[in-house]
């Protein structure tokens, strides 16, 4: 087994010290425009991002046993060396991307995913801000342990790519050169994926990396002020109620669904998602016969009959 490091435990002192130091800038250069901090916000992303790591070490037990199993049953095996690493985390970071659009497009994923999406500022400790059912994404990583990557490089990598993507949580940074902004995910980048207006929903979701954005046509630029939070924001700062609400909500829609296709439906496609609505049955054929209609002959005086008026609107 690798003895790789766990990056994110290590970078919880800078984590918070580093939001402090924000949260301060705020208080000595305020800016109007930017969504800022918030008391009850912040404390709400804090214990969400505490609560993170304790539920995270029961949901680990089960994940860690079916990699293992994989891993054991497949012949590959790829080396964690110097040059193997950026190309495990190359993978991760593509497996990631996948992992990110699919926890926007599914419903039940998205209930955990929405954890993140909840608040509405946008600052470092938007960041610590994550889901309490994390369960869901392993199977996208499933490929790289079939492929012969140890679970322990596969987490390490997850660890770095968490890591990277604490700093892209701000407003306090404008757009980089070109180039960076180009390749990397950036504050930019990441400012419209937390954005609720139409045309910013599900849009650059790479982790490290934009480029897979740009391949796979989910990238937009930074382009009006990005309003933060959901199309329909909660009103709570209760931690459960904010880790359980979509969980909730499917539940209520699972009740009322008139059929097995809804249910589907309400699981498995979009959050936006909506059945059609039933069709009104066919109404009652009339048993009077229309009467016809009197035929009239024109004089020799009077005009040829032409296209009748329209009737007036209502």
């Amino acid at each position: 087994m690798p003895n790789l490091p766990d990056v994110v435990l290590w970078s919880i002192p800078a984590f918070v010290l580093l939001a402090v130091l924000e949260m301060v800038g705020y208080r000595l250069r305020p800016d109007e425009d930017a969504a800022g901090y918030e008391a009850k916000d912040t404390a709400t992303s804090m214990g969400m991002g505490l609560g993170s790591l304790f539920v995270d070490l029961v949901w680990k037990i089960p994940i860690v046993a079916i990699y293992t199993a994989v891993h054991e049953l497949t012949p590959l095996r790829v080396p964690v060396l110097w040059w193997t690493i950026p190309l495990m985390l190359l993978a991760q970071d593509f497996c990631y991307y996948w992992q990110h659009r699919g926890h926007h497009v599914v419903r039940i994923l998205w209930a955990s995913h929405v954890v993140h999406h909840s608040s509405r500022r946008f600052n470092l400790s938007t960041a610590l801000r994550q889901p309490w059912t994390g369960f869901t994404s392993w199977p996208f990583y499933l490929p790289m342990i079939a492929l012969g990557v140890h679970p322990a490089a596969v987490a390490f990598c997850s660890s770095v790519s968490l890591v990277y993507q604490f700093w892209i949580h701000t407003e306090r940074v404008d757009k980089l050169p070109r180039p960076f902004e180009y390749v990397l995910n950036t504050p930019s980048h990441h400012r419209v994926h937390h954005a609720s207006q139409g045309g910013y929903l599900d849009r650059n979701f790479g982790g490290i990396l934009i480029v897979w954005d740009r391949l796979f046509g989910s990238w937009v630029g930074e382009t009006d002020r990005p309003v933060y939070g959901l199309t329909k924001n909660i009103e709570t700062y209760n931690p459960l109620r904010v880790a359980t609400h979509e969980y909730a909500a499917i539940a209520r829609d699972l009740r009322t669904a008139r059929d097995w296709r809804e249910r589907a439906g309400r699981v498995l496609r979009g959050p936006g998602w909506q059945p059609a609505p039933p069709s009104a049955p066919p109404s009652a054929p009339s048993s009077a016969a229309p009467s016809a209609p009197t035929s009239v002959p024109a004089s020799a005086d009077s005009p040829a009959p032409g296209p009748a008026a329209p009737e007036a609107a209502a």
